[in-house]
């Protein structure tokens, strides 16, 4: 057997597998988000390490615990994780969207120059990334920075915890802004920028690589054997696309999740010339280019939720689907500001074209559009960098909903597969667990003989030109806007 454990912004969700693929059991566990000023968001990493701890008892219960053969990871990304000498933790997690970093990435990208950040990492810095959150608290909390003896990514604090191994992965550290992504080895000129140094960094290996067995207390403690191997997994989104089978060139990956990520395999290290792609190490040991979206079904669910308050998504699919045409009603999509291809934190949402006519279930359906051009956008420069694309596999909550499925068939115009398992990260790091502990011999091999699809997609031939016309123009909603959101 095999455990994945996902380590999400709400939750924590484990997986354990087979070792033939099956899943035997899944089970989640959440934990609260702080939010100590607008814009900002935290965590404390020990309710990630007690929300774990439990449920690996609870999802052991009734099993042979013995034949637990290794654990991996999946993590969100670019959260900044911070020990002193005494291992303990000295302040809450800086989460992944976490925006108050913008002064620090203006000099970062404008002081220090976007070429240099460019040509030091292979990519520029966003608010989300964990570098410019070190260089606000050495400029807002002195005193804490100087008592940094450790620095790791979410996932990697579980991985510590349960090995003692100071680890983390290609993957995940790509996302840190401190990486040389194109050389798999840490940025002397970034740590000098940002003023630490290699010790206070982790080790790093490949997302299949095992880093070393559970200690002995927690192995007690837990019930699992000692000889269980931890293997130190990925990024959340790597390790997805592990998940899905987006581990070979041309099979791309959408993740409709509460943020939107299309994301693509390469064999060897591309960039995007307008840096609007995030440039990172794959969990394969190869490369992937990823364009990121912050409100994806996170939109759809603030429109329900928040603004209608009802949970009756059943209910909302059905006015979609009976909806008139939404003609010239626009939905911009940017509710958090936005990464690709705008790199605005200051960029919000917006329904533009609403008329006497329109009822809620237009404007829904102007929600799940407006996210589907917006994934398009990185579906585009993905074509600008000479990607071929054979085959797209999409996962997450949105993909729950067909008529959602259909029109990303319809705007992309390409056939859109979900998947027989829609685990997600959770799926993938149990995958790694298994090639790291030598079922597989590869990652690609694992998801052959794994990942399988499920329903297939096809564009409506009758509206693909139609959702053309209108993504031409909704390329040209948010220029026109972009000086108004600095208003709000």
């Amino acid at each position: 057997m095999y455990l994945g454990i996902d380590l999400g912004t709400t939750s924590v969700k484990l997986l354990i597998m087979e070792s033939n693929g099956q899943i035997i059991r899944t089970l989640s566990k959440s934990y609260d988000l702080i939010f100590p000023r607008p814009g900002w968001a935290e965590q404390n990493p020990d309710e990630w390490w007690n929300a774990t701890q439990q449920a690996i008892k609870e999802i052991l219960l009734g099993l042979d615990s013995t034949q637990l053969k290794g654990i991996s990871f999946s993590g969100q990304m670019h959260g900044l994780v911070i020990l002193d000498e005494n291992d303990e933790v000295i302040r809450t997690a800086i989460l992944w969207c976490d925006q108050r970093t913008e002064q620090e990435c203006d000099y970062l990208n404008n002081e220090i120059g976007k070429e240099k950040i460019y040509e030091y990492t292979g990519n520029i810095a966003l608010t989300g990334f964990t570098a410019p959150k070190l260089l606000w608290l050495k400029n807002h909390e002195l005193e804490n920075f100087r008592k940094i003896k450790k620095i790791m990514l979410p996932k990697d604090f579980l991985a510590y915890k349960l090995s003692g191994v100071f680890a983390s992965d290609y993957s995940d550290a790509s996302g840190m802004l401190l990486l040389n992504v194109r050389e798999h080895r840490w940025s002397d000129e970034m740590l000098e920028i940002i003023g630490i140094n290699k010790n206070q960094l982790p080790a790093l290996y490949e997302s299949y690589e095992v880093i070393g067995t559970i200690k002995s207390e927690h192995a007690v403690e837990l019930g699992i054997p000692k000889t269980t191997k931890i293997i130190i997994g990925g990024g959340d989104q790597a390790v997805g696309a592990v998940g899905t089978g987006a581990v070979e060139e041309g099979i791309i990956s959408v993740a409709l999740g509460t943020s939107g990520v299309v994301f693509a395999p390469t064999d060897t290290y591309i960039v995007d010339a307008e840096n609007r792609m995030h440039s990172f190490a794959h969990a394969n040991g190869k490369y992937h280019q990823m364009g990121v979206m912050l409100s994806a079904a996170g939109a759809l669910k603030w429109w329900v939720e928040d603004v209608h308050s009802t949970t009756d998504y059943a209910l909302i699919n059905r006015e979609i689907a009976t909806a008139s045409d939404t003609g010239s009603l626009y939905f911009l999509p940017y509710l958090i500001g936005e990464r690709t291809p705008h790199n605005d934190p200051q960029a919000r949402g917006a329904f533009i074209g609403l008329a006497l006519n329109h009822k809620r279930g237009e404007m829904s359906k102007a929600v799940i559009e407006g996210v589907s051009y917006a994934l398009k956008d990185s579906l585009e420069i993905l074509k600008s960098m000479g990607l071929s694309i054979i085959k797209v596999r999409i996962s997450g909550g949105g993909s729950k909903s067909r008529i959602w499925n259909q029109l990303i068939a319809d705007v992309f115009n390409l056939e859109i597969a979900t998947i027989e398992v829609s685990e997600g990260p959770a799926f993938g790091a149990a995958i790694l667990a298994a090639v790291g502990c030598g079922e597989y011999p590869s990652v690609i091999s694992a998801c052959r003989d794994i990942i399988r699809d499920k329903k297939i997609f096809y564009p409506d031939e009758t509206k693909v030109d139609y959702y053309h016309e209108k993504y031409e123009i909704f390329r040209k909603l948010y220029p026109a806007l972009r000086d108004t959101f600095k208003l709000v």
